[in-house]
């Protein structure tokens, strides 16, 4: 076994999880990903933790979704699982990244609505959200295999105390201000962002990480943003994203390629056409888009902001989230464009001014 997997599931349990004795542990990943499954279970099973591994295919998923009637209800089971977990690790690594694209998206939207509630339980234990490297996310990003294995090591395998450490300016910043505003290529939006919390991410829930975020207050996005990196939700590629916001709801919406896939995330609910989430890239050791959001949105001198469901941590007391079924990010470069807080510039042509 490649040691960095085993470095992989000690930081996993050491520091995105903080793996305690007799905690319970829900392991999710691929067969694609089985190397990664069992350094995990060993480390789990040194700290004294108990731990379910839960088989995930998304061929398995798309077999079932096709042969669904849509009519779906809520598994009881699986919401008992994470409601008695303490933590969640869910590996990504499928042999194919596009197995979803013909599961009608509208099918889709409904068995996210449904299993909501699994997906609050889940997010409301110690969870984490990582990567195993595989040829098919190797080739989905352009790379060669074992090149593609160096890019998620190098990226995952850091010091991630120093990079919370590092953080910290840009997070006190954005958890002070009250409005933020966003300017770039066919892009001008702002936003109120008063009494929310920003959330250092150091690889924590995400790993890899290397991003501040927060929630904006739903009721106030205004303006119009072009996202200019390619979307991908449940499988389906959207590209050159366009959205217009008044009184923070989606009033206007194109999209240069799938904009029925665009139409049908809109449609999930009332949530998915507000804003729950606006996050600043800072890991420049990301350097490249890789069609895989989990590394794709950290990058530095880009933001992403985020339809529907609003994180619980980001929500300020006496304030309200947004609530939707479903949280779909999508990223802006900013490399030649410029964000402020309360009217000043924080960052501009993808430089910190604090860095100057």
């Amino acid at each position: 076994m490649d040691p960095r997997v085993k470095e992989h599931a000690e930081i996993i349990c050491d520091w995105s999880i903080e793996l305690e004795r007799d905690e319970d542990v829900v392991v999710t990943a691929p067969p694609e990903a089985h190397d990664l499954v069992v350094a995990l279970n060993e480390e789990i099973g040194r700290r004294g933790g108990n731990v379910v591994t839960l088989y995930s295919s998304d061929e398995a998923g798309r077999a079932y979704l096709k042969a669904h009637d849509g009519e779906f209800t809520l598994p009881e089971h699986v919401l008992a699982l994470y409601r008695e977990a303490d933590a969640a690790v869910h590996v990504r690594g499928d042999a194919n990244v596009n197995e979803m694209n013909d599961v009608p998206g509208k099918l889709l939207a409904e068995r996210s609505r449904v299993t909501k509630p699994i997906t609050e339980e889940r997010l409301s234990t110690n969870w984490c959200l990582t990567q195993h490297p595989t040829r098919s996310y190797a080739q989905n990003a352009d790379m060669a295999s074992e090149e593609y294995r160096e890019f998620v090591y190098e990226a995952t395998l850091r010091d991630w105390q120093e990079v919370h450490d590092s953080q910290e300016e840009l997070r006190e910043q954005l958890d002070e201000a009250s409005t933020v505003r966003v300017v770039g290529d066919d892009t001008d939006v702002s936003m109120d962002v008063d009494g929310m919390h920003a959330v250092n991410s150091s690889g924590k829930n995400n790993l890899p990480s290397g991003e501040v975020f927060t929630a904006p207050v739903p009721d106030s996005v205004e303006g119009q943003v072009l996202f200019d990196k390619p979307l991908i939700h449940q499988g389906r590629e959207m590209e050159g994203v366009y959205l217009e916001f008044e009184d923070g709801v989606v009033v206007e919406s194109r999209a240069e390629r799938n904009e029925e896939a665009l139409d049908d995330l809109l449609d999930t609910d009332e949530g998915a056409r507000r804003l729950g989430e606006l996050g600043i890239g800072t890991n420049r050791d990301i350097d490249r888009f890789t069609y895989n959001m989990l590394f794709d949105e950290k990058m530095g001198e880009t933001v992403h902001m985020a339809l529907g469901r609003a994180y619980d941590d980001n929500v300020g007391e006496g304030r309200e989230g947004n609530d939707s079924a479903v949280h779909v990010d999508m990223i802006k470069d900013v490399s030649d464009g410029r964000i402020e807080f309360d009217g000043e510039v924080v960052q501009e042509d993808g430089e910190f001014v604090w860095k100057h």
